[in-house]
């Protein structure tokens, strides 16, 4: 594990930081070959992941704020504050959900200026979301955040008690959710791109991604350990529902029922 790279006086190169810069970075090159391929133009594509780049930024950091009052209290300008109040220089602290909820009405808005379909963009760029989160999440291992709850199996990972993962479980094995989640966001990803030749409708693998993210992320929830604030109906020994759960379990729904209709659809135009 290692949180950060390194540091030049107050400046300290997260790896976090890193991991969410070559995230976007290698999901634009991508998205810039697949849309060319779509008849789109590199900088049309640059400017809209710049745009969803900055935005899903924002809502990640909110919505992490949201559910961590507590770290926030008498020092509520650090939320959005690169320079922090203890001197340290970076801003600690996303949601991935919250980033997705927030790029969608902006890239939506983006691509109605320009004309351009928004189901036939979110095709383009479903792959680049895909390895952005793999990407994402191995930031997240060497952080030490995002851990899962105390396992038996073999391939557990005992975290030291310098970060959050192992001062909340100290000489414990954990389940390396960050690992999972990080395999099948490149297992989707692959899907996605053998998918692009046979996709039979716009819209096709946005609905995929939305899909099959969604019941991936649900289970994987079960997984993960959770402070009391992020759940939202309840617990009990076993089992929780927090918030991420509940908007897996909506992806799911909007990814499937929207596939089938849209499947029915293109048939009939046949």
């Amino acid at each position: 594990m290692y949180p950060t790279i390194f540091q030049i006086g107050a400046f300290k190169l997260h790896s976090y930081g890193l991991m969410v810069f070559l995230a976007f970075a290698l999901g634009l090159w991508l998205a810039v070959q697949r849309g060319k391929a779509a008849g789109i133009q590199p900088q049309i594509t640059t400017d809209l992941t710049i745009w969803i780049m900055v935005s899903s930024i924002v809502g990640a950091r909110l919505t992490y704020v949201l559910f961590h009052p507590g770290e926030f209290k008498g020092r509520w300008l650090d939320a959005v504050s690169p320079i922090q109040s203890d001197g340290t220089i970076g801003i600690g602290g996303l949601v991935i959900l919250g980033g997705v909820a927030a790029a969608i009405p902006v890239a939506a808005h983006f691509l109605k200026k320009h004309k351009i379909s928004f189901l036939k963009m979110t095709d383009v760029m479903m792959p680049s979301l895909a390895l952005g989160i793999a990407i994402g999440r191995i930031g997240c291992l060497l952080n030490g955040c995002c851990f899962g709850l105390p396992t038996d199996l073999p391939w557990g990972i005992q975290f030291p008690k310098t970060c959050l993962a192992g001062a909340e479980f100290p000489n414990k094995h954990i389940h390396p959710t960050q690992l999972y989640e990080s395999l099948y966001s490149i297992i989707i990803m692959l899907i996605l791109i053998w998918r692009t030749q046979r996709s039979r409708f716009e819209g096709e693998l946005f609905f995929i991604f939305l899909g099959l993210y969604g019941i991936f992320r649900f289970f994987n929830e079960m997984l993960r350990h959770y402070e009391t604030s992020m759940i939202i109906l309840g617990s009990s020994e076993g089992w929780h529902l927090t918030a991420s759960m509940a908007a897996s379990l909506g992806m799911l729904a909007i990814g499937f029922i929207y596939w089938f209709k849209f499947k029915h659809k293109a048939k009939r135009a046949r």
